[in-house]
């Protein structure tokens, strides 16, 4: 028999499919109506949601961008005082930033890859769900803030000293530490489902050299999130354990530096700015080729600029810091690599103008097309405007001032809005089958373009003229007001078109009503006859567009020719395929509607916001009521190998359960430990870091060191927990068995790790160290912090395994939670190994023992 991902053409199965298989299809996959919504968990519902609550973010943090600008159209104004200015200018960068752009791009994820990938839905349908509801509560909340006089007024990068406790006492400042702490998990947990997806989800066929531009993006969007957000989210947990408990991380006067925040927050912070630009030029890859009628040009290229992108980004945080005192040498370097960063995105530009160019038709300016050549112009100025605050001389002259501001905006709505924009023209007829108005479309494009320019413009020249950032009020003297003006009447032209395009929603946007399933004419997969259950069956890929290489394509997934045609476990389901050449392993089972993500998502919301405003128990109390949540979801997603293996189509069965490096779940178990270890990395720095700014603070430290026993008993203990649960692992029994000695090892495993970061943490409280007395002895409290976290969660996963044993849902086949929690395990040994050398060691090493 053939290999189902050969690029041999073939037919699938040319028979005529048994009646009565895509009504049970529509069935299985039925969206819930009416007060049952919220359990869905089909990538449309959750992307249609996502999206949308990202775009009213965007139009609130646009109002509050109007009265900001209302605000600056004159001197001396009035109408806003210093404290409410500051408050706006917090939630509008803040929303912009943490609940619109990169929540769109991932809703765009959620909704769009299934499609491109021919895909029933992502991996962890569930997992979508609870970051979603997520983001929706949490956001929501940390928004009214500013309602009440309770948002942050430290600015969306919260610098210290200024959001210390000196200087913000009330709780402002922590509904944002911890909300948009609370929002950057969410953020992790829909990375996890992308990555997962886009690497096994593809249809066969699909090898990584036929993934479509888009797939790229996100895929490098998503492992970027993976390696960023995991430092501003340490960089978050230090400033409120400082402002709750007084560890002084970022106090100088003892041996903290608040430069160590701007060194975490811009290490997340630079490549957000790529984090947000790189989908929505995977985006535009997909829209170009659709109005040339013509494949991209330079694919492998602007593959390989997507990555170098991705690689560059992380070496540029610095910038934002030329005028903080670093040495000339690392300004150098980062000069540089800021320079650099422009040669990917000029290949991705001149591909999109070739690409253009090569059309042997005259290019039809509807509104998609209008929103790209937009893009072109504007993200063109931000990235020459980027050239130039790169070079160091300059920069200091433009620095925080409005120069600065103009380079952003161009940066992030030229590279972003307009690309995302042009996305709900072309794909809305996949959701609902029907297109916006051309008419209207075309005034949001021209009054958006027109007014971008008007207001951002004339920025470059007060910022140059020296008008700082971030200022409520200024003086007539200084020459600034007619410029001001001119930038506020441009800011309410945009307010104008996002209007009219909220009116095209209103008159023309409806889920799910009839028209061509195609009428673009592109050549890529999202734009086969979709239903609720995506493609009717699933095609085999022979190339990057094979809807303009095979016509007939699309008639033959509508008559399930292709395969997976029915619901052969009578569930949810895909196909799982190897991560490189896509061929077909395994069938997920995947879970269907359901409240506990919803119950899961809103409790732990309700968590954080309550510690925010120092409820303790109440908080513990949605803890706890939110892991549960998670463990009645998680109870059901185990399925076992009972209903297989299945008939997929074409003669090929494939089974419905594996473990190993083959399942899915394990792929997303090592994502999450990437996620950790990166968490790590960031403190690793940090401890460096306060080392090399205050070497006297760790000189006294090393006398606090507690003898050699200690971390030697710490390491012997987390070695054991391993073991056992190692041995635990070898004696599960054979299905329908059960052995006492299987939960008791699993629990003795997660008590022996427990023993041993607490032996850690209690050496060096008994050998007389606090971690409020100075900044090294908060990090040395914080390493086992940031290992505990993990040993907390793997003592969760253990009781749920041994709770899965006696209810005889472990064994020797049917292991996959028991694998999954082994693996954090031995990650979280390895890392507090690692620990202890950096803490108990390097000490030792740079000036011998105490």
């Amino acid at each position: 028999m053939s290999d189902p991902s050969s690029t041999e053409r073939k037919t699938i199965s040319p028979m005529p499919r048994p009646e009565g298989e895509e009504e049970e299809l529509l069935r299985i996959w039925a969206t819930p109506k009416g007060w049952r919504l919220p359990t869905a968990v089909n990538n449309s519902v959750i992307g249609i949601l996502y999206l949308g609550a990202a775009f009213v973010f965007f139009v609130l943090a646009g109002i509050l961008a109007l009265v900001m600008r209302t605000q600056l159209a004159m001197p001396g104004n009035e109408l806003v005082d210093q404290n409410l200015y500051n408050q706006l200018f917090t939630v509008h960068g803040t929303t912009m930033m943490f609940l619109f752009a990169v929540p769109a791009m991932e809703a765009l994820g959620v909704l769009l890859l299934p499609q491109m990938l021919s895909a029933r839905d992502l991996p962890f349908p569930r997992l979508s769900a609870f970051a979603v509801w997520a983001y929706v509560v949490g956001g929501a909340v940390f928004f009214s803030t500013i309602f009440y006089d309770l948002a942050p007024a430290g600015g969306w990068f919260m610098y210290p000293p200024l959001t210390l406790t000196d200087y913000q006492p009330g709780d402002n400042a922590d509904f944002w530490l911890l909300g948009i702490g609370f929002i950057e998990i969410s953020a992790i947990a829909g990375a996890i489902e992308i990555i997962v997806g886009v690497l096994r989800t593809r249809p066969p066929g699909m090898s990584l050299d036929k993934l479509p531009i888009f797939g790229w993006a996100m895929l490098i969007f998503a492992g970027m999130i993976m390696v960023a957000f995991p430092a501003v989210i340490l960089a978050t947990m230090l400033l409120e354990i400082e402002r709750a408990f007084g560890w002084p991380f970022f106090s100088a006067e003892l041996g903290g530096d608040p430069l160590l925040w701007q060194h975490l927050f811009w290490f997340f912070g630079h490549p957000e700015v790529y984090i947000i630009f790189l989908p929505a030029a995977g985006l535009v890859s997909m829209i170009v080729p659709t109005a040339a009628r013509k494949p991209l040009i330079g694919y492998n290229l602007i593959t390989v600029a997507l990555i170098a992108t991705g690689f560059f980004s992380f070496g540029l945080w610095v910038h934002h810091m030329f005028t903080t005192g670093i040495p000339a040498l690392s300004m150098a370097f980062f000069s540089a690599a800021s320079i650099a960063v422009a040669i990917p995105s000029g290949i991705q530009f001149f591909s999109w103008i070739a690409t253009f160019a090569s059309s042997d038709r005259k290019l039809e300016f509807n509104v998609p097309t209008l929103f790209v050549v937009g893009m072109l112009f504007i993200f063109l100025i931000g990235g020459l405007t980027g050239v130039m605050v790169a070079m160091v001389p300059f920069n200091w002259q433009a620095h925080d001032t409005y120069f600065i501001v103009a380079h952003m905006h161009y940066v992030m709505i030229g590279g972003m809005v307009f690309p995302l924009f042009a996305t709900f023209y072309y794909w809305v007829p996949i959701i609902a089958k029907k297109q916006l108005s051309e008419r209207l479309g075309k005034i949001t494009f021209w009054l958006m373009f027109i007014g971008f320019n008007v207001s951002f413009f004339p920025m470059h020249f007060t910022g140059l003229m020296g008008m700082p950032r971030r200022i409520w009020t200024y003086s007539d003297v200084m020459g600034w007001g007619p410029l001001n003006l001119i930038s506020t009447i441009g800011a309410f032209m945009i307010a104008a078109g996002v209007l009219v395009f909220i009116i095209d929603l209103i008159r023309n946007f409806r889920v799910g009503e009839g028209g061509k399933d195609n009428p673009w004419g592109a050549g890529t997969l999202e734009f086969l006859p979709q239903d609720v259950y995506s493609t009717r069956s699933i095609p085999h890929v022979y190339s990057r567009y094979p809807l303009w290489d095979d016509p007939d394509l699309p008639r033959s997934v509508a008559a399930g020719e292709q395969y997976l045609p029915n619901a052969p476990t009578g569930g949810r389901e895909t196909i799982v395929t190897s991560p490189v050449h896509a061929r077909p392993q395994y069938v997920i089972q995947m879970p269907g509607p359901g409240w506990m993500h919803v119950a899961a998502a809103v409790f732990t919301a309700a968590c954080f916001l309550l510690l925010t405003v120092k409820v303790v128990i109440p908080a513990i109390i949605c803890a706890v009521i939110a892991i549960v949540s998670c463990l009645v979801w998680v109870w059901n997603t185990d399925k076992g190998p009972d209903k297989g293996p299945v008939d997929i189509g074409g003669g090929y069965k494939l089974p419905v359960y594996v473990t190993g490096p083959m399942a899915h779940g394990w792929w997303a178990m090592i994502v999450l430990m990437i996620v950790a270890g990166s968490i790590f990395l960031s403190y690793v720095f940090s401890y460096l870091y306060l080392w090399t700014v205050s070497p006297e603070v760790w000189q006294a430290g090393r006398a606090f060191l507690p003898p050699l026993s200690w971390p030697l008993a710490t390491a012997g203990l987390l070695i054991a927990s391993a073991i056992v649960m190692r041995l635990a692992k070898s004696a599960l029994p054979e299905p329908g068995e059960r052995r006492l000695v299987v939960p008791v090892l699993i629990l003795v495993s997660a008590a022996l790790a427990i023993a041993g970061i607490t032996a850690e943490l209690y050496g060096h409280w008994s050998n007389g160290l606090r971690p409020t007395e100075t900044s090294y002895g908060a990090m040395v409290f914080m390493a086992g912090i940031v290992s505990a976290q993990i040993i907390v969660a793997i003592s969760i996963m253990s009781l749920f395994c041994a709770a899965r044993h006696v209810a005889g849902l472990l064994d020797q086949v049917r292991w996959a939670s028991l694998e999954n929690t082994t693996l954090l395990l031995y990650y979280v040994v390895g890392q507090a190994l690692v620990g202890l050398l950096l803490i108990h060691g390097f000490p030792h090493i740079m000036g011998g023992g105490p």
